[in-house]
This record gives C-alpha cells, sequence and structure tokens, in this order.
C-alpha cells in the first residue's frame, strides 16, 4: 500500500484546504497567527510536506468556518 501522502485523495485534501484558506480570505501568515506558529507551518502543511493530524485539521477547519464533515465532503473523500 503506498502512503495516503502521495495519493490522489491527499492531494485532494491539500487543494481542498487551500481553496478553503483562499475562499476565508485568509493569507498563510494570518493563520499561522491564529495557531501562534509560523507560516512555513501553513505552507508545509498545504504542500504535503508536513503531514496534517486530524486535531490540526479540525482547527484548520474551524478556522475557516467549515464542518470537518463539510471539509471531507469538499475533498471528495466521502
Amino acid at each position: 500500500m503506498k502512503k495516503s501522502r502521495h495519493s490522489r485523495a491527499y492531494r485532494r485534501v491539500l487543494q481542498a484546504l487551500r481553496e478553503l484558506r483562499q475562499k476565508a480570505g485568509l493569507t498563510q501568515e494570518r493563520v499561522a497567527a491564529q495557531f501562534g506558529t509560523h507560516a512555513s507551518f501553513v505552507s508545509k502543511c498545504e504542500s504535503g510536506e508536513r503531514r496534517i493530524d486530524i486535531v490540526e485539521l479540525a482547527d484548520f477547519c474551524r478556522l475557516y468556518g467549515v464542518s470537518v464533515s463539510t471539509f471531507v465532503q469538499r475533498a471528495g473523500l466521502e
């Protein structure tokens, strides 16, 4: 089994994450400030360089104003 980080489905997750941030009108810098971290953290999450865990995903969703279930649907994982 290949790692999910390299799968088509995970690429859809990353794309949905970027699109939702942009739709929320937020920069990577602003998201990082909300999380108390650096913009490189957000960049690495969105590029797939850093894997996102479920708690982090929930934090991103909360900040972007969507539920995790809506995110999962948007990413085409249902």
